[in-house]
């Protein structure tokens, strides 16, 4: 396995990130706990869960599995960088969601207890909170710290210039304020090139990408359909993407068949191409899909092959303004 640093810090993180938001909905209790305990074994220490996770009844169901997972001992605690998320509404009530100081508190609080742990390594915002002034999200976040709940602090689907609001915000008041960023990245959706990207290299962000595969579109999903192995061809960004795109998808999948490669490892390649990138989140059903992520670290894309790639899923042009403008 390789590591890197998440963003400016000085925390080591390997190069892939586990997520864990299948772990309930979708797999059970001790397959999820074989696939943390296999993701260890293959040097992975870095996981990314969310309060919300285990959705709809069962929220926070999917931090009370990897909590439980940690209270089998065997230093699985320590040997996990630990990132989750808060945001999203955990119940009906005021204040059970966003990003008040109020619920910053009571939504941290209630992840280390269904975790099982006294701290928190990465602590994510899963959106942006207009209605909440920035000097409240930081103190809030800063008394957090003080109490050693968590140790650094996150962002996910924020734009650009919400990156550049909260760091001069963070600045302002003196501290280290936002490490990294997950943004939706894949080679269907490039539009983090224009602007996220570049304001989180500029702020020393490391940037997290979700969904890698595009919901399973990158991973052979022709071939998969044809096979009858499909399991989210016919739903979610799938379904959605996939008759837009199928000229690019068909060319894709022959491009990674001529290379002997399966179209989920070379989409995870070619994210680990990508200097902005620290670690893409693998959200595995079980071992092997897992494996074949770890397969994908030893893929190499040469200058002739991104090129291809550029050509069969175009960006957006580059950074912002010269990708819309001179």
């Amino acid at each position: 396995m390789e590591y890197t640093q998440l963003g400016r810090t000085g925390l080591s993180v390997s190069r892939l990130c586990l997520g864990t938001m299948n772990f309930g909905p979708v797999s059970d209790r001790e397959e999820s706990y074989a696939v943390m305990d296999h993701a260890l074994e293959q040097g992975i220490n870095f996981f990314d869960s969310a309060n919300v996770y285990g959705w709809g009844e069962n929220r926070g169901l999917t931090e009370t599995i990897v909590g439980e997972w940690f209270a089998q001992g065997g230093r699985r605690r320590e040997r996990t960088v630990i990132a989750t998320k808060l945001y999203a509404d955990m119940g009906d009530w005021p204040n059970e969601g966003r990003l008040s100081a109020l619920n910053i508190r009571r939504a941290c609080d209630a992840s280390l207890a269904r975790l099982g742990t006294d701290y928190i390594d990465l602590y994510q915002m899963h959106h942006v909170d207009r209605r909440t002034p920035w000097d409240e999200i930081w103190e809030a976040m800063d008394v957090l710290r003080q109490q050693g709940k968590i140790l650094y602090v996150g962002s996910s689907n924020f734009a650009g210039w919400h990156l550049a609001q909260g760091q001069e915000a963070a600045r302002r008041r003196g501290v280290l304020g936002l490490v990294s960023e997950q943004s939706i990245y894949n080679l269907v959706e490039r539009t983090v090139e224009l602007e996220v990207i570049p304001a989180a290299q500029s702020y020393g962000i490391g940037l997290i990408p979700w969904s890698p595969l595009h919901g399973g579109l990158l991973g052979g999903i022709l071939r998969k359909l044809a096979e009858g192995t499909a399991h989210r061809g016919n739903s979610g960004r799938a379904a959605e993407s996939l008759e837009q795109h199928r000229p690019a998808i068909e060319a894709w999948e022959a491009f990674c068949a001529a290379r002997g490669e399966d179209p989920a490892d070379v989409a995870l390649a070619w994210l680990l191409h990508q200097p902005a990138v620290t670690a893409p989140i693998v959200g595995p059903r079980g071992i092997a899909q897992l494996d074949g992520a770890v397969r994908a670290m030893g893929i190499t894309l040469d200058a002739d092959a991104m090129a291809r790639l550029d050509e069969i899923f175009p960006g957006p042009g580059g950074e912002a303004p010269e990708a819309y403008a001179w």
